[in-house]
């Protein structure tokens, strides 16, 4: 049943994507566009699926790993991703999104194929190395190539997408991000059950497959090592699908480049020299991605502050309280596909909200879905103990809003004003915010919450008070380009369209072969 949800969604992802076309794109540029995101965000996805794939093995392995040691290891693996964006934005605005996404594929890859190796050495009582230490490092290394994806993605949207587009794009980038939080808690804990050495019950079909291509039943402990080692082989799937089918831009797909109206229109490319220090210092001097890094820095303590963590809580009290037990069994039990949709849902409303009503500006549905977070937080720290539906429901809308945010800010809006010559280097200098977030939050919650689970929501208020605030001065920001552009194009073709004529010809930047 959820897995035809999903599929479902899906399919009203690609219709919503095919009847979003405001510049009037030709149906074969339409097609191609589609055959280059979907692969590489597919891709994207089960990135996902190998990063949070920690997550679900914690709760596998129990008290073999303890709260504190999970925040350690998570934090090390985050605090590395967030800083690996000022090697690899870069990097990757030099070599293109197609070598970048084959890059964080592979080397996601592999990693997690180390770290399906250390699981079971772990787990059979050989592992020479401190687990803390060798999980810590290995995820490290994980999340190091993990960070070639976003910004990869994000370079080759900027080409293919104008800004009154993006918006919509930034709510596929969200459905993304909601496909792999599914995989990875779903999916994750449908490997790591059929991996039990004992299951106690008749096996699914999925079960049984899974049980007679590994060989469970003849081992001598759970082979949880699988929930890494699964996406590794998946991610080599996709690496090999887009070396085939991906380009970086529509100039490669034998179309014709357009001007996508975003920051790089600012200035002329003949006369200036897109260099490193050029990039770091239109960014970093920039007020408004000054603006756009700490709304997303909020964004990624609020977002792993819940994801993250309710499992954890959830676990930890349907042990000692029979009503939170049966209160919390439905989110327990569907926790990645409720992710799943409500992020769908919350990065289409934020992304359509900006385009139709915001003539594409990100700072108000931002700011309005950081003041929904604080009326659920503050929801949250009052049924925490006392009413475990409320809390579910709570903690839920809570990654829809926050998927909201995210998908605007580092998905759209670091594009708009990155612009897209310097997608990579901007997109990525956000994306590490959201990451430095998260490893706070994890070092945070991981300390707190084994002094009492009551300091958990009353932690995360703070950081929606401020991205709410954060939201609110940039609520009128635009890119120069943008703003030429709605106000020569879009005027012009709404007077035209009252008069009874045509509209302006200049308007439409659809790309011809």
């Amino acid at each position: 049943m959820a897995l035809l949800l999903v599929s479902a969604c899906l399919f009203a992802v690609i219709f919503l994507y095919f009847k979003n076309n405001p510049l009037g794109h030709s149906r074969k540029f339409m097609i191609r566009r589609f055959v280059n995101w979907f692969p590489l965000g597919m891709t994207y996805a089960f990135l996902y699926m190998a990063r949070y794939n920690l997550n679900v093995s914690k709760n596998a392995l129990g008290d073999l790993m303890t709260k504190e040691q999970f925040g350690i290891i998570f934090a090390a693996g985050t605090i590395t991703y967030g800083f690996s964006f000022l090697l690899n934005g870069p990097i990757v605005d030099k070599i293109g999104g197609k070598k970048g996404i084959i890059i964080a594929a592979l080397g996601s890859s592999i990693m997690n194929l180390l770290m399906a190796g250390a699981t079971y050495l772990f787990l059979m009582g050989t592992l020479k190395t401190n687990m803390v230490v060798a999980y810590s490092v290995l995820f490290a290394l994980n999340m190091f190539f993990q960070s070639y994806g976003a910004v990869s993605i994000i370079k080759v949207k900027a080409y293919w997408f104008h800004v009154r587009e993006r918006g919509v794009f930034g709510a596929i980038f969200g459905t993304l991000i909601s496909f792999g939080v599914y995989f990875a808690f779903d999916w994750g804990q449908a490997i790591v059950e059929a991996s039990k050495l004992q299951l106690g019950h008749e096996p699914t079909a999925f079960q049984s497959f899974i049980r007679h291509i590994f060989a469970i039943d003849t081992g001598v402990t759970n082979a949880t090592w699988l929930v890494f080692a699964i996406p590794a082989f998946l991610l080599l799937v996709w690496a090999l699908i887009d070396f085939v089918l991906l380009k970086d831009s529509p100039a490669e797909a034998n179309f014709g480049d357009f001007d996508t109206a975003d920051a790089s229109s600012d200035y002329d490319d003949s006369n200036v020299k897109i260099t490193i220090g050029f990039m770091l210092k239109k960014i970093f001097t920039n007020p408004v991605m000054i603006t756009i890094a700490l709304v997303d820095f909020t964004s990624g303590v609020l977002r792993n502050g819940i994801m993250q963590w309710y499992l954890v809580f959830a676990h930890e009290m349907k042990d000692k309280d029979a009503v939170f037990f049966e209160g919390s069994q439905f989110f327990i039990k569907n926790w990645g596909l409720l992710l799943c949709m409500t992020g769908i849902f919350g990065g289409f409303m934020a992304g359509i909200v900006s385009d139709r009503f915001f003539q594409s500006r990100r700072g108000p549905p931002a700011a309005i879905n950081n003041f929904i977070m604080i009326i659920l937080l503050i929801i949250m720290a009052f049924s925490l103990f006392s009413n475990p539906t409320v809390l579910g429901l709570a903690a839920i809308m809570i990654t829809l809003t926050v998927i909201g945010v995210h998908s605007l800010m580092s998905g759209t809006a670091a594009a708009d004003f990155g612009g897209k010559k310097m997608t990579a280097t901007a997109s990525g200098i956000v994306d590490g915010c959201v990451y430095l977030g998260s490893g706070i939050q994890s070092l945070a919650i991981g300390y707190l919450s084994h002094k009492s689970w009551a300091y958990w929501p009353l932690f995360l208020i703070p950081f929606a008070v401020m991205g709410l605030l954060l939201s609110l001065r940039m609520w009128n920001e635009l890119p120069k380009a943008t703003k030429k552009y709605i106000e020569e194009i879009e005027k012009a073709e709404e007077k035209a369209q009252k008069l009874g004529t045509t509209t302006v010809g200049s308007s439409d930047p659809t790309p011809t072969t």
